[in-house]
Order: structure tokens, then sequence, then C-alpha cells
């Protein structure tokens, strides 16, 4: 083999240079570069929505809840790690709870000089109901944050984090609901068929509980002042909801300023969201004004929650 004879080896083949014009040989001998990247052929149904687009913020939705077996695992384990090593376990989630009403209920009630056998299973409802509420709002300033580690590495839709934290609430409700059912027994409250009507309400606590999650996820994760500012707000409405107070005895009262004021109360729409579910586990009269105000922030908090998806859904990753 010659100087003149020179081989170039390409694709498996020996290419004869001394014979093959310069135009040619140039082209043959760049082809050793990467070749450049083929644009598959994509019909309407495989193509990409732009990331910032409703589709994709539907898509985000419907995949975390394709993944109900994940986020139901990790909620449970939440649960078992809080209490991992302990006697009781999960126990201890109803044995706090009970401490907690017990207290507050006997000591309202001299206070109010109220009856014991009506307040306090009044007050013990209220608090398991705003236990779920106050979570929500309290963990779900805090989701993506407490999720950096999941959100940068595990290719998961952001809504999975948030079904993860609903349903980890969800649990810690039906652990409390055992001391509204020893309450029950022990004073021997009435139930009827409006009991049934917890259910569809405790629904739409999950459903609201889903896009406050959203909304004040994300905005905590840009703004991270956000966080303790719910706190703040959260315990000052805590006062200001009937938990430890009863709303229909001021409401009733003789004094006519004092009755007139307590309609005040129902401009916070945390107390509607709690009568809608309190209502029927004590047997009371079912309003269904409360039930109207809140299928209005329902409709109202998703509308807010869909367009925070669309516009914010794929920051999130580079705020936390």
């Amino acid at each position: 083999m010659t100087g003149r004879n020179t081989h170039a080896f390409q694709a498996g083949q020996v290419v004869n240079t001394s014979r093959v014009p310069l135009s040619t040989m140039s082209s043959t001998t760049n082809t050793g570069a990467a070749p450049a990247a083929e644009v598959p052929a994509e019909g309407p149904t495989t193509s990409l929505a732009p990331s910032r687009s409703w589709r994709r913020a539907f898509h985000d939705l419907r995949q975390g809840w394709g993944q109900r077996s994940l986020w139901g695992y990790l909620g449970w384990q939440d649960i078992k790690q809080r209490y991992r090593r302990s006697v009781l376990g999960p126990l201890w989630i109803s044995i706090s709870m009970g401490v907690l009403a017990t207290g507050l209920g006997i000591l309202y009630a001299a206070l109010f000089n109220m009856h014991i056998e009506t307040f306090l299973p009044y007050v013990a409802t209220g608090l398991l109901i705003w236990n779920f509420i106050s979570g929500c709002i309290l963990e779900g300033s805090e989701v993506f944050i407490a999720n950096e580690g999941l959100i940068k590495f595990l290719p998961a839709p952001l809504s999975l984090h948030v079904y993860r934290l609903v349903w980890r609430q969800t649990l810690f409700f039906l652990h409390n609901l055992v001391i509204w059912l020893v309450l029950i027994i022990i004073f021997q409250q009435p139930i009827s068929w409006t009991l049934v009507l917890a259910v569809p309400a405790f629904m739409l606590l999950m459903i609201n509980g889903t896009w406050i999650a959203i909304v004040s996820g994300v905005i905590a994760t840009r703004f991270r002042d956000i966080p303790p500012i719910v706190a703040s707000v959260v315990q000052l409405i805590f006062y200001m909801t009937p938990i430890v107070w009863d709303y229909d005895t001021l409401r009733n009262s003789t004094n006519p300023n004092i009755a007139e004021r307590a309609h005040l109360a129902e401009l916070n729409p945390v107390l509607h969201f709690l009568e809608i579910v309190r209502e029927p586990l004590l047997n009371k009269q079912i309003v269904w004004h409360h039930w109207y105000v809140v299928g209005v922030f329902t409709v109202l908090g998703w509308a807010l929650a869909l367009v925070v998806m669309r516009n914010y859904r794929s920051r999130v990753a580079y705020w936390v």
C-alpha cells in the first residue's frame, strides 16, 4: 500500500481515495461526525403540548390520580414513620386528640355555662374537622418544599405530592373519628339518616383541601415567607371559627346586639366547611346554605388551582 493509495475506513468498508475527487472525498470523510438528529414523525395524538397549557395541567392531575397505589402507600408510611418504635403507634393520634377535646370541652363548658353532655361532642367534632382543614392548609403551603428531593430527581407529576398530603390528612381524620364514636356512645347522642350526608360533606373537604394545597404550595415555593404567614393566619382563624364556642347560642341570644354580631361569623368561609360535616355527625338540623357556599368556593378554588397549574407547574422544580 503506497502513500498515494491512501485508504480510509468508514462504515466497515475500505474506500480508495486516490481516484476520488476532492469534493466527493471531503463530503465522504466528514460523515464521521455525529449525524443530525432525526425528527420523528408525530401524529396529532403523540404531539406534546407546550409547558404552559391546559392540557399539561389536566394531564398532571390525571397522571397523579392514576398513581394512587404510590401516594397511598407513601401517605400510610408517613404515619408509620412518625410513630415508629412507639408502643401504641398511630393510636397516639386518637389519644392526643381525645385529651385535647376533653380538656377544652370541660373548660369552655364551665366558662359558657353549657351542658357537658352536648357541648363536649360539639367541641370534639369541631376539633376533628378543624385538624383536617388546618392540616391541608399548613402542610399544603410546604408540600413542594418538603418534597424537594423527589421533585428534582423523580419524574412524577406534582399532583402526586398533593394527593399524598390529602390522603395522609384523611387517615388522621379517620383515626380521630374514634373519639366522636366514643362520645356518641357515652352521652347517648341520637343518630338519624342525615348521618349519611357526612360522607359527601367530607369528600367536599378533600376536594377543597386539594386545590388549597396546590395554590398555597406553588405560591409558597416561589415566596418562602408565605408558610409562616399562613401559620399565623390559621391560628387566628381558629379563634374566629365556632369550634370551642357555640355559634347557635350566640345567634339565638336574647341580647339583640350579640345576636346581630353573631351573623358576622358567617363571613368566615371555614364556618361553612365545618358545619356541613358537623351538622350530620351531631344530628343537627341541616342548613343548606352552608352547602351552597361550599359549592361556590369549590368551583372558584379549582378554577384558581387550574390557572396556577397551567402557568407555574413547570417552574416549581426550579423554585424548590
